[in-house]
């Protein structure tokens, strides 16, 4: 029996990719194979047959990217010889039959005991080949997995962007990340240069661009012109697109300081044209991105004449939806910013709305993420590029490691490399948001898979990285309806007394329901744009949480509280000492109330340019705290003000609470949440 059985993540209907998300797990292990191949981004079809290439000494055929083949090989144990029998060889074709989409990313693998073959259109397709041959070698034993492989993306454009105008990271950072993501397929590495704060790109013309004293923050901090071309160079060798983003005629605050005059005036313009002689000189790339957001217009002609004069140069240009209102040939692509950013016929769109990182948490927001079409649409086409997600900086955020922690960048990206790749979802953000169903559906198990996933490559790849995420599938709760406070935070309601699952209250009847996950909105950040726990969401209401917790022995561990998600795009305050919040949030254990940790920031007026400290979980240590053996109980009081007050712009009526290890980088092993408090099985959880 040489084919045991084949897997297609073509995007059909949710139900089809569930069921073939599981055929691809199983089977494997009932056929007796010791392993399942942890693949990231999943293949759209995969056979898998039973037999192994062993790693040893093995000849290399190959007309392209012969380097690249030869590291992989060295990675896993391999010894190049060109009298060896087993082969890997690398062809590039003109036609590969069952491709969907993007056949320039495309390839194939076979793999059998004596012969690796890797097949694709161009040299990306080899690359993107490679990274799944990677993924194929067993951690169990020397050798790779027999299969069949026939993969490409569903969407063209699958990306990241880092605001370094006003967050700086280092290159050498850059560079770790590019080299790291473009492993799980990502393609495009989009580079926002100028802000208000800084202009990050070396001017050889205008010196005095680069010079400290017209930067408000981190001053002295730029790219050289070497830099930037080393990293176009490295971009290309690891088959990423870099777009480079020059923002006019707003944010634009540092040309401004550095000139005194601004964009759209007749100096600025002349001044900011020669620097895009120089720009363009430097990137030598196909596309060029000019911002225009969030400015008001005073010259008619600014936008049209920079976009022809950057096309004058050779570049494709790139500017963000909502900005200029272009007509279809007036620019070349666009970028969707905002809820109201709309995609135009004819005029090649990536989405990025909804997409910023600065915003997210690292529970709720990554599941909405994962579970979420790209602009609602199963697939690219013509008008729908792909998809970048963004990591705004407004406030200062230090050190650089901190960007990617509370920012929870490298689940993020590896959650969206897989939906950009395969396509699909189940929603676009609208209609379980951030939450994760609580019975275990297609759309709950389907993530369920991908976190499993997403932590085995934690574990094996991501040992050195920031990446603060841990499983989340395994936590529920009951949470109540939310009861009326009148504005008193510390108002007293029933489930203080006793848990019940209905409670009767001034003549009205509240009721109990479950949620999942360690991360739950009731009401989102972004209000009633995405959908949270309570369905009619009201300022000056308390609802309560709890959750029984079964652990099998006596033990100290980690738990990560936190009842505010500071957005790093937010001025604001950090909690009174003693308290979680502004809101009056409170939480116990076995009856004992947890107090948060002292707080390193004080400061009374708000600020952008004041780090954030500890007020995220995942920026301190977690909590110890003490569980013992049996059933253990959470209880938590969740009340809420208004949604926006002077101490906190965006007030995100939420919890995150899960138990982890001492050092934050696993779940606590072993325990059963169980809102109803129901004894757990005798087998591992």
């Amino acid at each position: 029996m040489e084919e045991l059985f084949e897997f297609s993540f073509v995007p059909m209907k949710i139900l089809l990719i569930y069921l073939s998300s599981l055929f691809i797990i199983f089977p494997i292990r009932l056929f007796g194979q010791a392993e399942f191949p942890m693949l990231l981004p999943k293949p759209q079809i995969i056979t898998f047959h039973s037999d192994h290439f062993f790693i040893g000494s093995i000849r290399l055929e190959t007309p392209v990217l012969e380097r690249e083949c030869e590291m992989l090989l060295k990675e896993v144990g391999g010894v190049l010889d060109a009298q060896a029998v087993p082969v890997i060889e690398i062809r590039l074709i003109s036609h590969l039959e069952k491709v969907k989409n993007n056949p320039e990313e495309a390839y194939r693998i076979s793999v059998t005991s004596q012969k690796i073959l890797l097949e694709a259109l161009t040299e990306t397709g080899v690359f993107r080949a490679l990274q799944t041959l990677r993924q194929l070698k067993s951690p169990k034993g020397p050798y790779f997995y027999g299969c069949l492989v026939t993969d490409w993306p569903a969407f063209r454009i699958r990306g990241f962007m880092h605001d370094t105008g006003r967050s700086y990271l280092s290159f050498s950072e850059l560079k770790r990340e590019i080299a790291q993501l473009s492993r799980y397929k990502i393609n495009t590495f989009h580079w926002h240069l100028t802000e208000n704060q800084a202009w990050r790109i070396e001017s050889k013309i205008f010196p005095q661009l680069n010079d400290s004293v017209n930067m408000s923050r981190l001053p002295g901090q730029y790219y050289t012109q070497e830099e930037a071309r080393e990293l176009v160079r490295f971009c290309k060798q690891h088959h990423i697109l870099l777009i480079p983003e020059i923002d006019m005629p707003g944010h634009s605050e540092a040309f401004v300081r550095t000139f005194g005059c601004d964009m759209q005036s007749p100096q600025g313009m002349m001044i900011l044209k020669q620097l895009l002689d120089e720009i363009c000189t430097v990137f030598d790339v196909p596309y060029l991105h000019i911002g225009t957001d969030e400015v008001r217009f005073t010259h008619p002609d600014f936008v049209p004449e920079m976009v022809n004069y950057v096309r004058s140069k050779g570049k494709k240009v790139i500017s963000w939806n909502p900005g200029w209102p272009y007509q279809k040939g007036e620019i070349d692509m666009t970028q969707l910013w905002s809820y109201r950013g709309k995609a135009q016929t004819g005029i090649p769109a990536i989405d990025s709305r909804f997409h910023y990182l600065n915003h997210y948490d690292v529970f709720g927001d990554l599941v909405a993420l994962y579970n979420s079409r790209i602009y609602n649409c199963e697939t690219g086409n013509e008008d729908i590029a792909g998809v970048i997600l963004a990591v705004w900086n407004d406030r200062l955020v230090v050190p650089e490691k901190n960007i990617l922690l509370e920012n929870n960048f490298y689940p993020c990206l590896l959650a969206i490399a897989e939906r950009a790749w395969l396509g699909g979802g189940s929603e676009y953000f609208d209609q379980n948001g951030p939450l994760l169903p609580t019975e275990d559906d297609s759309v709950s198990c389907a993530f369920a898979d991908f976190e499993k996933r997403l932590l085995w490559h934690k574990e094996h790849y991501f040992q050195h990285y920031p990446f603060p995420y841990v499983r989340q599938t395994q936590v529920k709760w009951n949470i109540t309806d939310a009861f009326p406070n009148a504005g008193n935070l510390e108002a007293s309601f029933p489930p203080e007394k006793k848990l019940r699952q209905t409670y009767f209250y001034q003549n009205q009847s509240y009721s109990v329901r479950t949620a999942r996950g360690a991360g739950i909105y009731l009401r989102h950040v972004w209000g009633d744009l995405i959908p949270g726990f309570m369905k009619e969401p009201r300022e000056n209401h308390t609802a309560y949480a709890w959750t029984w917790v079964y652990s099998p022995r006596k033990q100290e561990t980690g738990l990560w509280v936190e009842f505010q998600n500071y957005g790093r795009s937010e001025k604001d305050l950090p909690p009174p000492q003693g308290k979680w919040d502004y809101r009056g949030s409170r939480i116990w254990l076995n009856g004992t109330e947890l107090l948060p940790p002292r707080w390193t920031n004080t400061h009374t007026s708000p600020s952008t340019e004041i780090a954030l400290g500890n007020e995220n979980c995942t920026a301190r240590p977690p909590l110890l705290v003490h569980l013992k053996k049996g059933w253990n109980k959470l209880f938590l009081k969740l009340p809420i003000g208004k949604f926006s007050t002077p101490e906190i712009r965006l007030q995100k009526w939420m919890f995150t609470v899960i138990f982890v290890t001492s050092d934050g980088q696993k779940a606590t092993e072993n325990l059963t949440y169980s809102p109803h408090k129901i004894k757990p099985k005798n087998k591992r959880q």
